[in-house]
């Protein structure tokens, strides 16, 4: 039996803002988050831009006494968990673990951001400087763990590292533990706090960031994009088995449909030259979700803003879509919320889901030059009122990971 898997509550957090009302109304601003960076000293670096999240208070979200053994990454990652518990209206109960209840998340760089500082702490003061609870913050699975104590999730925990395509993951494999009758609820999403000298550094080192001015840094499909932007933040979704939902009188954002994963087996910053693999994604999750490529309605791409892979991504949307590409409407949303790399694909399903309920299809901030290359009807700067019915969502990821969901209307 193929078990249905729904969307019933979502917990952004992200520059534009915190919470489900708070983030579309970001959404619907249509204004950037990106702005300086400011928590380091930049000199000798050219990216300067960065999606920090100022206003987040983690006090808000987890008592006092919790945080020491929670890093930023964990922190955003179980409050986002929280947000999105609140909004689905399920109840939980950590007093009563579940064991049909699991976690799925996912994060490129996991707590090596504080590790980073604790180095520092002990190039100063020696072993004795560093905090006690490090050992407990560094590994990804922190989020995912975290989480499961918080809320007595006692069924499937795993947080994946599949760099900017986990959060996407992490919401694939929830749909194949409802799908598999393994699990009634999973908590799944992705978060990243990977805003400190030496990871930015090394990211700007290659290469594949951004150096233009903040205001319009991140302009995915532009012929001028100069790279990404990198972002910090998270997103939760709850997923249940549909039935589950449904006799709880669940309200339901949309049903994951679909899910694809592959990986290029090529270069690790680069995608495969003949886009084969990225084709080959994007079908796989159709063929899963069992959809027509004429009935997706809105295209959530990965647009990071970098040349190779705006292109990349264009043509081989041309490949699976063909003349429909020129009138199907896609939109890069990374303009609003730079990239938050494993937490990216999650956050953007949140994207999708509230498209599929608000009837509004977010633009590409910072669009002004179309390219040649990237002959897509891409939204510019003002979204579009329309009610999909059937949306992919694309992520790729350094290592030439490929991950595509498809998410319906209910």
């Amino acid at each position: 039996m193929r078990h249905r898997a729904v969307i019933t509550g979502i917990g952004p957090i992200t520059c534009i803002g915190t919470g489900r009302e708070d983030f579309w109304r970001g959404i619907l601003a249509e204004t950037t988050g990106i702005a300086p960076l400011t928590r380091f000293d930049l000199n000798g670096l050219d990216a300067r831009s960065a999606g920090e999240i100022n206003d987040f208070d983690p006090l808000r979200f987890l008592p006092a006494k919790s945080l020491r053994r929670l890093d930023r990454y964990a922190q955003l990652a179980v409050s986002s968990a929280l947000l999105a518990l609140e909004d689905s209206g399920l109840p939980w109960n950590p007093e009563n673990p579940d064991p049909r209840r699991g976690v799925s998340f996912g994060t490129a760089l996991g707590g090596i951001c504080n590790a980073e500082m604790e180095h520092d702490a002990f190039v100063r003061g020696g072993f004795k400087a560093v905090s006690p609870m490090l050992a407990l913050q560094v590994f990804g699975g922190s989020a995912h763990s975290n989480i499961a104590i918080t809320c007595g999730f006692q069924g499937v925990g795993t947080t994946n590292s599949n760099s900017c395509a986990s959060g996407t993951v992490a919401l694939g494999e929830a749909l194949r533990y409802i799908r598999d009758g393994l699990a009634d609820v999973i908590l799944a999403g992705g978060s990243e706090a990977p805003l400190s000298p030496l990871t930015y550094g090394a990211f700007a080192r290659i290469g594949t960031m951004s150096t233009a001015d903040p205001r319009h840094s991140c302009r995915p499909f532009d012929l001028n994009r100069d790279g990404f932007v990198m972002g910090e933040g998270a997103a939760s979704l709850v997923v249940e088995e549909y039935e589950y939902a449904k006799k709880r009188g669940a309200r339901i954002y949309a049903e994951i449909l679909g899910f694809s994963h592959n990986n290029d087996a090529y270069h690790m910053t680069s995608p495969h030259p003949t886009g084969v693999p990225t084709v080959r994604a994007m079908r796989d999750a159709l063929a899963d979700a069992r959809t027509n490529p004429d009935e997706i309605e809105y295209i959530n791409a990965h647009g990071s803003s970098t040349q190779v892979n705006d292109s990349n991504e264009s043509r081989c949307i041309h490949e699976i879509f063909g003349d429909r590409a020129a009138t199907l409407p896609v939109s890069g949303t990374k303009a609003y919320t730079a990239h938050p790399l494993g937490a990216t694909g999650a956050i953007e399903a949140v994207v999708c889901c509230l498209a599929m309920t608000e009837g509004f299809l977010p633009p590409t901030l910072h669009f002004e030059t179309p390219d040649p290359e990237c002959r897509l009807n891409v939204l510019p700067n003002h979204g579009r009122e329309v009610l999909p019915k059937k949306v992919l969502s694309n992520s790729f990821g350094f290592g030439g990971i490929n991950s595509c969901l498809v998410l319906g209307r209910v």
